[in-house]
């Protein structure tokens, strides 16, 4: 009944199969994200999060106050 499973016990059919799955996936994920403009401008502007300064932060009970004016 489940006669073709047994393809994937020998490893000479499994690697080949593995590697073209993960090949296709990768240019799948790819594509996705570089092929819509707005999220391509989305992600470019994610690069320079690291180098933003922040000018308010929430305390505990999620009101926004200023920085500045802590120190």
């Amino acid at each position: 009944m489940f006669d073709w499973l047994s393809w994937f016990t020998h490893m000479e059919n499994t690697k080949p199969f593995v590697l073209v799955l993960f090949s296709i996936t990768f240019v799948a994920i790819l594509v996705y994200v570089f092929t819509n403009r707005d999220r391509s401008k989305r992600l470019e502007s994610y690069k320079n999060i690291p180098f933003q300064e922040d000018e308010t932060s929430e305390d505990e009970d999620g009101q926004s106050k200023d920085i500045k004016d802590e120190h």
